[in-house]
C-alpha cells in the first residue's frame, strides 16, 4: 500500500504529475527559458486583470466602505480601540491608514489597495498550484484567479476581503506543501498566513478550525503521524500565540457587537458559492464537470492511501469545514455573507485548476468557456453601490458649518460624513448627537436602538438649532427591499419612519420649513440607497 513518507532533509517530494503523456513541444518553444514565458504570461494576466478590475474604481462608496475609511483615518494607535466597538480585527485598517496617509482617502485611492491585493492573488495562486500539482495546474490557476468574478467585484471595494483572499491562497499553499506533501519549510508560510488571517477578519477563526479538521487526510495517509502532529501543534499554536493579544478584544466583540443586521443562513451555501465565488451557475457547471473528469480517477481504490487522494480530500475539507462551522455558528449569532467566503476561495479554485489540468483538453475548453463568461466585469460588479455622493452633491450648496445631519440608518453616519462637507454636526436615530461620525458604535447597538426615544431626542436636537440653521434628514430607501427583515434592519426602517413623521409634525407646527430634497435623479444602488430632506429652523 502506498503511503506518504517524510522526505529526506532538504529534499521535497515531487509534485503529483498532471503530464503523464505530455504533448510534443515545438523546438522554438523549448528554446525559450521557462522563467521568461512564465513571467511574461503572469505579467500579462496581471495587467489584464488589473484593467478589468479597475473599471469602477472611482465608484461611490457604500456604508461598510465609509466605516472602514473613517476608522482608518484615526491615529494608528487609536485604531485597535475604535475597532473594539466595530467588530473586526485591525490589520487591514492599519494598512489602509498608511495607504491613505500617502495617497489620500478618495474612492480611487482606497479601492486601489484592494485592487493590488486582488492582482497579487494571481502569481500567488500560480506558484502554489505549480508547486503542489504541477506546471499545467499552475497555469490554469493563474487564469482562474485572473478572471474570477468574486475577486473582480471586491477588488473595487474598500474592505479587507481581497487581502483575506490573498492570505487564504498563501495559507492553503503552505498547508498543502507543509502537511500533505511534507515540505516542512513551508509550515512557516502557513503559520504566518493563518495568523495574519486572524488579524484581518473574524472569519479567520473559522478558517483556523477548518484547517485543523483538514489535517485528517494527511494524518491518515502518512506513516509519520507523530512528526506530522508535532508540526501541526507547532504551526497552529504558533499562529494562536501571535493572535493572543487580540483575543480579549475578540471575546468582547462576540459578546457585544455581533451582527444584528443579518439573519441566520439557510441551506443555500452551494448556490452562493456558485453565483458569488465562481461567477454563475453556467460557469460552475462547466468547471465542476471538468474537475470531476480530471479528479474522478483519484476516487478509485488504487489511489486510496496516496498523496493525491490526501490532496483531494484536503482541498474538499478546507472549504466544507470552514463554511460548515461558520454556518453552524451563524444559527446562533448571524455572521454570514458571501463576501466573507474569501478564506476558502484558494482551496476551491486550486481544486478546479488541478481537476482541469488532469482533464487535459476538456479542462482547457472549460477554462476557455469560463473566460468567455467572465470577461465582462460589468455583469457581476455593481456600478452604483450607493447614491450618497449624488445626494451630497445636491444638498451641499445649501449647507453651512454648524448645520445638523440626522441619519436614519445609524451605521450610515460615516457615509454621510465622507461625502458631506466639513464642519457639520451629526446625529443618528440610535444615539442622538454623534461625537465622532467616522465610525459606528456597534456595542449593544440593537438594544440601544430599541431603547431610543424618537420624540424627545428630536425635540432636543431641534431646540439646539438657531433660527436659520439647517437640519438634513437622510433616510434609507427600504421600500420593496428584500433584506430589511433582520432584527436590526426592521427596527431601522421603523425608526426612520417615526422620525420622518415627527419632522412632518414640526413642519406643520411651524418649527421647521422644508427647503429641498434629494436625489432628484435616482440612478439606483445595489447595496444602500438614501433620500434626504433639508429643513430650516424657523424664527419664533
Amino acid at each position: 500500500m502506498a503511503t506518504v513518507t517524510a522526505p529526506r532533509p532538504g529534499v521535497g517530494p515531487t509534485p503529483p504529475s498532471t503530464d503523464e503523456h505530455p504533448p510534443r513541444t515545438p523546438e522554438w518553444v523549448r528554446r525559450v527559458p521557462p522563467w521568461l514565458w512564465a513571467g511574461g504570461g503572469l505579467v500579462a494576466l496581471m495587467a489584464l486583470s488589473a484593467f478589468m478590475r479597475s473599471r469602477y474604481l472611482g465608484g461611490q462608496l457604500w456604508m461598510d466602505e465609509a466605516i472602514t475609511t473613517g476608522i482608518a483615518t484615526h491615529h494608528l494607535g487609536q485604531i485597535p480601540g475604535v475597532l473594539r466597538q466595530d467588530g473586526n480585527p485591525p490589520l487591514y485598517y492599519m494598512l489602509l491608514h498608511v495607504w491613505i496617509s500617502i495617497l489620500g482617502d478618495s474612492e480611487n485611492a482606497t479601492h486601489a489597495l484592494s485592487l493590488i491585493f486582488g492582482v497579487l492573488t494571481i502569481p500567488a495562486a500560480a506558484w502554489g498550484a505549480w508547486q503542489a500539482f504541477g506546471r499545467r495546474a499552475g497555469v490554469m490557476a493563474a487564469i482562474l484567479f485572473a478572471f474570477n468574478a468574486w475577486l473582480t467585484a471586491y477588488a473595487q471595494e474598500t474592505r479587507m476581503y481581497e487581502l483575506m483572499g490573498l492570505l487564504g491562497v498563501l495559507a492553503t499553499t503552505g498547508f498543502l506543501l507543509g502537511f500533505v506533501l511534507r515540505r516542512r519549510r513551508y509550515l512557516i508560510l502557513f503559520a504566518v498566513s493563518l495568523a495574519l488571517m486572524l488579524y484581518t477578519h473574524s472569519w479567520g477563526t473559522f478558517t483556523f478550525a477548518g484547517m485543523a479538521i483538514a489535517l485528517i487526510p494527511a494524518l491518515l495517509a502518512s506513516d509519520d503521524r507523530r512528526g506530522l502532529l508535532r508540526d501541526a501543534v507547532a504551526s497552529f499554536v504558533g499562529a494562536g500565540i501571535l493572535y493572543l493579544p487580540w483575543l480579549p478584544t475578540l471575546l468582547y466583540q462576540v459578546a457585544h457587537t455581533a451582527a444584528p443586521w443579518d439573519s441566520p443562513p439557510r441551506l443555500g451555501a452551494p448556490v452562493q458559492i456558485s453565483r458569488n465565488l465562481l461567477g454563475g451557475d453556467r460557469i460552475t457547471v462547466i468547471l465542476v464537470l471538468a474537475a470531476l473528469i480530471g479528479l474522478g480517477p483519484l476516487l478509485t481504490r488504487r489511489h486510496r492511501a496516496t498523496r493525491e487522494r490526501a490532496l483531494l480530500a484536503t482541498l474538499l475539507i478546507i472549504p466544507l469545514a470552514t463554511l460548515g462551522l461558520a454556518w453552524i455558528s451563524s444559527q446562533v449569532t448571524p455572521a454570514w455573507a458571501p463576501r466573507y467566503f474569501a478564506p476558502v476561495l484558494g482551496a476551491i479554485l486550486f481544486l478546479v485548476a488541478w481537476g482541469c489540468a488532469r482533464a487535459r483538453v476538456v479542462g482547457i475548453v472549460a477554462i476557455a468557456l469560463s473566460i468567455v463568461y467572465l470577461h465582462n466585469p460589468g455583469s457581476f460588479t455593481p456600478r452604483y453601490k450607493s447614491d450618497m455622493r449624488d445626494v451630497a452633491a445636491e444638498v451641499t450648496p445649501w449647507l453651512a458649518p454648524g448645520d445638523l445631519v440626522v441619519v436614519g440608518q445609524p451605521e450610515q453616519t460615516p457615509l454621510n460624513w465622507y461625502y458631506l462637507p466639513g464642519g457639520l454636526r451629526f446625529a443618528n436615530t440610535a444615539q442622538g448627537i454623534v461625537s465622532d461620525p467616522r465610525y459606528f458604535d456597534w456595542i449593544d447597538a440593537l438594544t440601544r436602538l430599541q431603547q431610543a426615544e424618537p420624540a424627545p431626542t428630536l425635540a432636543r436636537l431641534v431646540d439646539d438649532l438657531s433660527s436659520g440653521q439647517h437640519l438634513l434628514f437622510v433616510r434609507p430607501l427600504t421600500e420593496g427591499a428584500y433584506n430589511w427583515k433582520a432584527p436590526w434592519t426592521k427596527l431601522v426602517r421603523r425608526r426612520s419612519a417615526q422620525w420622518g413623521q415627527l419632522l412632518d409634525r414640526d413642519v406643520a407646527d411651524g418649527v421647521l420649513r422644508p427647503l429641498t430634497w434629494a436625489p432628484h435623479h435616482y440612478r439606483g444602488a445595489c447595496c444602500v440607497a438614501d433620500s434626504a430632506v433639508l429643513y430650516e429652523k424657523v424664527a419664533r
